[in-house]
């Protein structure tokens, strides 16, 4: 995505903004401390971060700070969150617009926190990326390590108990529903978590365990339990699950279809 599609987004944010604003005058200080009194997409994100994760031990402006100087070293990121945002709008129909996630939904919220703590554990900061970490499991029921590897274009949706481990690996284009785990098995070290690849959907409460493949395209059922590779282009369901279909959707996570083919 490029600069000037970043630009062109927050601009049709900040309309918005001030139109609600207009409309809801109760609600204007929120909007202008979160949008319009910002300077960029990278300010807002920054801004609404740090009130949602600042607590009484940190004053929300070293998070917003250390959000801030993320986001100016590394404009991948922002770009990513802008993906996010855009997946959200089109994959999940209680989202009619831009500004909606950025100031209401935690999973985006969790997610683009997550992007933060990601860049401060690669670049050697990983006791402030343990506590960002931390932060997010406090303010959004969401605990994602700081290592996991996650690409862009996620729907995390809900994400109420959202569990990804150290080792975890999320490709492009993934949609994922509350109370997912995406754990180990037991005590064992090294490379121990799931691989999502690209166009999965991973049903409510799924449980995917250990360092196992989830192919392209694939669909996990609601309440599964996912113990060995499923491979691409296939739904899977049950405990433990096992193969109930081909998809006729190539990709699940866009269509959002959570019901199991024949």
């Amino acid at each position: 995505m490029s600069q000037i599609c970043i630009k062109t987004i927050w601009k049709d944010i900040t309309a918005l903004a001030e139109k609600i604003a207009d409309k809801e005058a109760g609600l204007r200080p929120v909007l202008e401390e979160s949008v319009l009194k910002r300077a960029s997409f990278s300010d807002a994100l920054a801004h609404r971060l740090g009130r949602k994760l600042g607590n009484h031990a940190t004053h929300p402006g070293v998070i917003i700070d250390a959000i801030g100087e993320v986001l100016a070293g590394d404009s991948k990121i922002i770009e990513a969150v802008a993906v996010d945002a855009q997946a959200v709008c089109e994959r999940d129909p209680a989202c009619q617009d831009l500004l909606t996630p950025l100031l209401y939904f935690k999973g985006f919220l969790a997610l683009s926190a997550h992007r933060i703590a990601h860049a401060l554990y690669q670049n050697d900061r990983q006791e402030m990326a343990l506590y960002f970490q931390s932060l997010v499991s406090e303010s959004f029921s969401v605990d994602i390590h700081p290592a996991a590897v996650i690409g862009q274009g996620i729907l995390l949706d809900h994400a109420t108990s959202f569990v990804a481990g150290e080792t975890t690996v999320i490709d492009d284009n993934v949609s994922i529903l509350h109370e997912v785990t995406l754990g180990g098995t037991g005590k064992e070290r090294g490379d121990r978590h799931p691989k999502v690849r690209s166009g999965v959907l991973l049903g409510a409460g799924a449980k995917i365990l250990g360092n196992v493949e989830i192919g392209e395209g694939a669909k996990v059922g609601a309440g599964s339990v996912v113990l060995n590779d499923v491979p691409p282009h296939v739904s899977v369901a049950g405990v433990p699950a096992r193969i109930v279909a081909q998809n006729r959707d190539f990709n699940p996570a866009f269509g959002m279809d959570h019901k199991l083919e024949d």
